[in-house]
């Protein structure tokens, strides 16, 4: 950890950049007499982290931007302007991006003064859309309600004829204060509410929440509970890959497809109730271990998957569906490694990034590898995922024949005295991010949580330029981020 003035981040913010390492999170923390604002870097080669530390006045609460030196610290920065009230000097798009337009000015959720709320104003502030002039040009506008059960997020479309021009992105629709829920809680009292950051990500946001708390905390976990860990998320894994296969199919007409990938999700929702007790995978899972109520059983996942392989190759080797998911929306390499995105979209734009491999908690063994593509379109999203869904299953029947019957050590610790810990967890949907301070008494005092959706929303409108409108829910689908992964 590396304290710093002001005037020393850049320079200190670009070399730490420059060799090598990204920014995972940036968090900003009121400590009552001051502000500080810490940078988080992680690398792989040499496996490292790096926290670059800087105070902040009250009465002068600006830090020098980053955003032309890492793109994700744009956002960052934002939020924190929103949230705390410390403002990005010299950022190219000072835009409002959590605060909404009916906040009192001012008022700022994340500070400590803040725990009454205040009287709401009208909303008056509406957010500054790019308007595209020229000739044949029209907006079309989606959202923020959609039809379906999702949260609300807005999509507004530039079009000529039926080619879009330009997309912008608007979430943020519903800050739950969920980072705040966590303050002045036992680590222990916490670890449902870990689970709740998004419903699809139970295991993945758990997981990377013990993680940051035992790094902490100083608290070491057993073999044999990391092994159950990182069961838990590979099952995670499948039944959304299961499910978003499906999907894909789904939305180009294919609907058979769909219908036999959910009677699957099914069969895998039915297990995940009798390993954990909740077909979404809460429970059995504890600060400084892991306990299930029984093993997957390995032929229900092989059956799983020899399915899949068949509906898959049904797939692919529909003419009309493999028209429609080839050269659909590309991200190239070069602006997904610039955009600093996770997980599948970026793997699918050949970059072989994946927290597993990069920041291990525990062996995966021979039967793990990292699948990428070079397509970068919606064909190499689902190809990626294809290929992820065989490797979790014989990932995990692996990790069911090391733990040969064994259902964790059930322990449960509960931390004391202060302290600071990061974690980097393979969410289903990429790397997860969760940084934990604790007080003196071992109460939280500080969470960060940073779901890959914070990195990949952006490059969905980057991806969508010269689609055609008809396309946008199959691209949609293809990136298939989280609204409340990201509206925390």
């Amino acid at each position: 950890m590396r304290l710093l003035t002001r005037d020393d981040l850049r320079e200190r913010a670009a070399a730490v950049l420059a060799d090598g390492n990204r920014l995972a999170i940036t968090t900003c923390h009121d400590d009552g007499d001051a502000l500080r604002v810490v940078y988080s870097f992680a690398a792989v080669y040499p496996r490292r982290q790096i926290d670059l530390v800087v105070p902040v006045p009250y009465d002068d609460a600006w830090v020098p931007s980053l955003a032309d030196l890492s793109y994700p610290a744009g956002n960052f920065e934002r939020g924190m302007r929103d949230l705390f009230g410390v403002r990005p000097a010299d950022h190219p798009q000072p835009f409002r991006l959590v605060r909404h337009g009916h906040w009192p000015r001012g008022w700022y959720p994340m500070r400590r003064g803040a725990r009454v709320t205040p009287e709401f104003l009208p909303d008056t502030e509406s957010f500054p859309f790019v308007e595209v002039e020229g000739p044949g040009v029209y907006e079309i506008a989606v959202g923020p309600i959609h039809a379906g059960i999702i949260d609300p997020g807005h999509f507004r479309f530039s079009v000529v004829g039926e080619t879009i021009v330009r997309m912008e992105a608007r979430q943020w629709y519903m800050h739950r204060g969920v980072e705040r829920l966590f303050e002045g809680r036992q680590p222990q009292d916490a670890v449902d509410l870990a689970g709740q950051v998004t419903g699809d990500t139970v295991a993945g946001h758990t997981v990377a929440w013990l993680m940051a708390v035992e790094a902490a905390a100083g608290i070491e976990v057993s073999e044999e509970d990391r092994m159950l860990r990182a069961l838990l998320l590979e099952l995670e894994r499948v039944y959304n890959h299961v499910s978003d296969l499906g999907s894909l199919a789904n939305d180009v007409g294919f609907g058979v497809v769909h219908s036999h990938t959910q009677r699957l999700r099914e069969t895998l929702l039915r297990q995940n109730q009798a390993v954990t007790g909740h077909r979404f995978l809460r429970g059995g899972l504890t600060i400084g271990g892991a306990a299930v109520l029984a093993l997957p059983d390995p032929a229900v996942l092989a059956r799983v998957l020899a399915d899949m392989q068949e509906i898959i190759a049904i797939t692919l080797g529909h003419a009309i569906v493999r028209d429609r998911f080839t050269g659909t929306a590309p991200l190239p390499t070069a602006q997904a490694e610039a955009m600093g995105t996770l997980g599948y979209v970026a793997r699918a734009s050949g970059i072989e990034a994946d927290a597993r491999r990069d920041h291990p908690f525990v062996d995966l063994g021979e039967a793990f590898h990292v699948v990428t593509d070079t397509g970068g379109d919606v064909l190499g999203r689902y190809r990626v995922r294809a290929g992820e869904l065989a490797v979790s299953i014989n990932v995990a029947t692996d990790l069911i024949r090391r733990l040969d019957g064994r259902l964790g050590s059930g322990r449960a610790v509960a931390p004391v005295g202060a302290g600071t810990g990061l974690s980097l967890v393979e969410g289903w949907r990429g790397t997860i991010c969760h940084r934990v301070e604790l007080g003196p008494d071992g109460r939280i005092t500080r969470v960060k949580i940073v779901d890959p959706s914070y990195f990949n929303w952006p490059a969905l409108p980057v991806a969508l330029a010269e689609t055609i409108v008809p396309d946008f829910p199959l691209v949609n689908k293809s990136f298939n981020q989280s609204y409340a992964g990201n509206d925390l």
